[in-house]
């Protein structure tokens, strides 16, 4: 799954599942990989965030500020947000920065579903968070 989001603002976020290839394009200039082990290294500027498949990030602090990195980052860089497969996890952290960029938290899942992928966001408790994120 690759896919580019655009948020409200316009910034603009591709998603990716990392078992598929590099998509064609230029390189991130930042990613933020949400996985349960440390990513192998990239030529581009990159942050590991423990998060296991199917559940939520081990540690929600440095879960919140590298979403926030990250949004905040989207505004003059190209930004990859990806996890395994490019749908659970990548979709609950760009619905995260959905809501950063002003979406109600409410409505973020449906953001993310409608812009992104109708697969986003695979869990209960995956909705939960992104219902609770600040």
């Amino acid at each position: 799954m690759t896919g580019v989001l655009r948020l409200p603002s316009g910034r603009l976020v591709r998603g990716r599942g990392l078992r598929r290839p590099l998509p064609e394009g230029p390189e991130p200039g930042f990613a933020l990989y949400l996985l349960g082990h440390e990513p192998p290294p990239t030529a581009w500027e990159a942050r590991w965030l423990r998060w296991p498949d199917f559940w939520l990030p081990s540690d929600r602090v440095s879960a919140g500020d590298a979403l926030r990195e990250a949004w905040a980052r989207a505004e003059t860089e190209r930004v990859e947000v990806a996890c395994g497969g490019g749908q659970g996890r990548t979709g609950t952290a760009l619905a995260c920065l959905a809501v950063l960029d002003g979406v109600p938290n409410r409505e973020a899942v449906a953001y993310v579903r409608e812009h992104y992928s109708a697969r986003a966001v695979e869990t209960p408790w995956q909705r939960r968070f992104v219902a609770r994120f600040q």
